[in-house]
C-alpha cells in the first residue's frame, strides 16, 4: 500500500482509482501489496499503522516501522563505555598550522570551542606553547549509560580524597591530644570537655566518651525537644501549638454576641474578657490579657527588659542563661535608683525648700475614692479596665455648629422631605438653632396645621375689587393640591380677564421698551396673581402666528 506521503497530492481521478484498488484488494479480486523484502501487505491493516511517519517514510510501502530492529542492527553500547579523557594524539606542533585553534593551536577543536585560559596574544601570532591535538572519539550510550550520572567517574579519586581528609583528621587529633597532656589540672570533667571538642574518627577511649557522631546526636535531640506551651517540628520547621483539652468550652462559644472580645481563629487567642460584667476571679475565662498582667508575669516583663537593656549597654546580663544574676542585679539596680531619687529630691528641697508643700492629703481624699482601674501600656493602649474605644473614622464626627445640638441630617420632614436638625427642626442648612421655639414655629407653619386651621376671609386688594373672598383654607388647597394649573373647576370673569390682557400687553411693551432704550418701565405693582393674570400671561406666550403683532414704532 503506498503512502499518501510518497504518492503527494492526488487528482480525482487518481484518487478514485487508488480507492477502487484499496477495495478490490480487500474483497480478494486484486493482488496484495509488496514490501521491499517482498512480503505481502494486509489490505485489511488500518491506514494509520500501514503508513510511516514522514522522518521514517521511504516512498515506497512497507511495513518495516512496526517491526523491531534485528540484533545485529540495534546498537548495545556498554554500560561502562565512555571516552578516555584527556588522551592526545601525539606530540604537540613546533609551529601553528593553518585552520587550528587561534587560542592553543591544536587542530581538534575551533577558538570558540576552545577550553584553555584566553590568552593575551594566541599561538597564532606567538607560535608559542602549542598544544597537542585530543583524541576525538564517537561515543554512543544506551538509554541507561546516558542516564547514569556517575559514567565516567574513576572511584581511585574518590580515594585520594579519603586519603587526604584522614590524614588532616590524624593530625589535628594529635594535636589535642598534646594540648591535654600540656594541661596541669587533674579535673577528669575538663579532659572529658576538652577531647568532646575535638573530632575523632573512631571510639579510641572508653574514658573519653565518642566523638562528633555524639555531638551530632546532642545537637538533633535539642532541636526536637518540644518548647513550653508548643510543639516544634524541627523538619518541616512549623509550630503546632497543643489543642485544647475537649471537656472545656471554646473561648469564642462562652459569648456568641458579635460585639464582645475578639476571638483571632489562627492563634486561638482570645485577649480581652468575653463577658466584661463578670469579675475576673469569678469568671471562667477571664481573657489572656489577664493572666498577662496578673501573678508574677509582670515583674518577669520588667526582669526581661532591663536584662536587654543592660545588655545594649554593653553588660553581660542574660535572663535564660544566668537568671540568679540577673534577678541580683536588677533588684540592685531598683535600690540605687530610689536612693538616687531620694538625694535628688532632698538636695532640691534643701537648696529651694518648699517641703511644706508636698504634705498634702491622699489623692483619694482629695478627688474622691473610685474603684476605675485603668492600666495603659508603654505606646498609650489600654491593657485593663477600661472597655476598649470605639474605632473612629479619619472625618470629623459629632461637631456641632451654630449652637445646634445635633448634626445635619438628624431629622426628616415627611410633609415637605426634606432633611434637618433635630434640635430645632430647621432644614435651612448651616442655619442658627433656635431650640424648642423653632420646633414650635415649624410646627406650626406645618401645611397640615394651616389645613386643619380655621379658614379666614382675607380682605380683598384695591386692584381687585371685584374678586370673591379667598379663605386660607382655599389658598392652602391652592398652592399643595396635586391639580395642575387651569385644571378642575376653575371660573375666570371675562371683564377680569380682557383686563388683564390689556395689561399682559402694557408689561410686554415695556419690556421692549427696556430692551431698546435701557430703561425700565414699571407696570403694575406687586399683588397676588390671579386666574385671570395667569391665563392672560398664557394666551400671550402661545400667539406666534404673526410676530410683527404686538410691533410698535417708536419714531412714529
Amino acid at each position: 500500500m503506498a503512502s499518501s506521503s510518497a504518492v503527494g497530492k492526488l487528482s480525482r481521478e487518481e484518487f478514485r482509482r487508488q480507492k477502487d484498488l484499496d477495495a478490490a484488494r480487500k474483497a480478494g479480486t486484486a493482488p496484495a501489496a509488496l514490501d521491499e523484502e517482498g512480503k505481502p501487505i494486509n489490505p485489511h491493516i488500518p491506514q494509520y499503522i500501514s503508513q510511516a511517519p514522514w522522518y521514517l517514510d521511504t516512498g515506497a510501502p512497507s511495513l518495516s516501522h512496526q517491526r523491531r530492529a534485528e540484533e545485529s542492527d540495534r546498537i548495545t553500547p556498554s554500560l561502562d563505555t565512555w571516552y578516555d579523557r584527556g588522551a592526545t594524539a601525539g606530540p604537540a606542533a613546533k609551529k601553528y598550522r593553518k585552520g587550528a585553534c587561534e587560542n592553543c593551536g591544536a587542530m581538534s577543536h575551533k577558538k570558540k570551542d576552545c577550553l584553555e585560559r584566553p590568552r593575551r596574544k594566541g599561538a597564532r601570532f606567538s607560535n608559542k606553547d602549542i598544544k597537542a591535538d585530543e583524541v576525538i572519539q564517537e561515543v554512543e550510550l544506551g538509554y541507561d549509560a546516558k542516564r547514569d550520572r556517575w559514567n565516567g567517574y574513576d572511584p581511585a579519586e574518590h580515594k585520594k580524597i579519603y586519603a587526604e581528609y584522614a590524614a588532616v583528621e590524624a593530625t589535628r587529633q594529635k594535636l589535642r591530644e598534646e594540648e591535654i597532656d600540656n594541661q596541669t589540672t587533674t579535673d577528669l570533667a575538663a579532659v572529658r570537655k576538652m577531647a568532646k571538642a575535638g573530632k575523632t574518627e573512631k571510639k579510641e577511649d572508653a574514658d573519653f566518651g565518642s566523638s562528633d557522631e555524639e555531638d551530632a546526636d546532642e545537637d538533633k535531640y535539642a532541636d526536637a525537644a518540644d518548647a513550653v506551651g508548643q510543639k516544634l517540628d524541627a523538619k518541616t520547621r512549623i509550630t503546632v501549638r497543643n489543642l485544647r483539652i475537649r471537656e472545656d468550652t471554646a473561648k469564642y462559644l462562652i459569648n456568641l454576641d458579635p460585639s464582645s472580645a475578639y476571638y483571632d481563629p489562627k492563634t486561638r487567642s482570645m485577649r480581652d474578657a468575653p463577658n466584661k460584667d463578670t469579675a475576673p476571679e469569678d469568671a471562667k475565662f477571664a481573657g489572656e490579657n489577664f493572666f498577662r498582667s496578673s501573678g508574677e508575669a509582670p515583674a518577669v516583663q520588667q526582669l526581661q527588659l532591663f536584662a536587654w537593656q543592660a545588655a545594649a549597654r554593653g553588660n553581660d546580663v542574660h535572663l535564660n542563661a544566668n537568671p540568679t544574676q540577673g534577678e541580683l542585679l536588677h533588684q540592685e539596680f531598683k535600690e540605687k535608683r530610689q536612693e538616687l531619687k531620694e538625694t535628688s529630691k532632698g538636695s532640691i528641697l534643701a537648696k529651694y525648700g518648699g517641703e511644706e508643700y508636698l504634705q498634702t492629703a491622699p489623692r483619694e481624699l482629695r478627688q474622691g475614692q473610685t474603684e476605675d482601674y485603668v492600666e495603659y501600656s508603654r505606646t498609650g493602649q489600654v491593657i485593663k479596665g477600661r472597655e476598649r474605644a470605639k474605632a473612629r473614622s479619619k472625618y470629623p464626627e459629632d461637631v456641632f455648629v451654630n449652637n445646634h445640638t445635633s448634626i445635619w441630617g438628624s431629622w426628616y420632614d415627611a410633609s415637605s422631605g426634606t432633611w434637618g436638625y433635630s434640635c430645632c427642626h430647621s432644614n435651612v442648612h448651616l442655619s442658627y438653632c433656635s431650640g424648642e421655639a423653632g420646633i414650635v414655629a415649624t410646627e406650626a407653619s406645618n401645611a397640615q396645621n394651616l389645613l386643619s386651621a380655621p379658614s379666614e376671609p382675607i380682605a380683598p386688594s384695591p386692584e381687585i375689587s371685584t374678586s370673591k373672598t379667598v379663605t386660607s383654607h382655599e389658598k392652602v388647597e391652592q398652592n399643595y393640591s396635586k391639580k395642575r394649573v387651569g385644571e378642575g373647576e376653575v371660573k375666570l370673569d371675562k371683564n377680569r380677564l380682557a383686563r388683564a390682557l390689556q395689561e399682559e400687553k402694557k408689561r410686554a411693551r415695556g419690556d421692549e421698551e427696556d430692551d431698546r432704550s435701557g430703561k425700565r418701565v414699571k407696570v403694575g405693582g406687586s399683588h397676588d396673581v390671579t386666574e385671570e393674570e395667569l391665563e392672560a400671561y398664557r394666551m400671550r406666550k402661545t400667539i406666534t402666528e404673526d410676530p410683527m403683532a404686538n410691533y410698535v414704532d417708536v419714531h412714529d
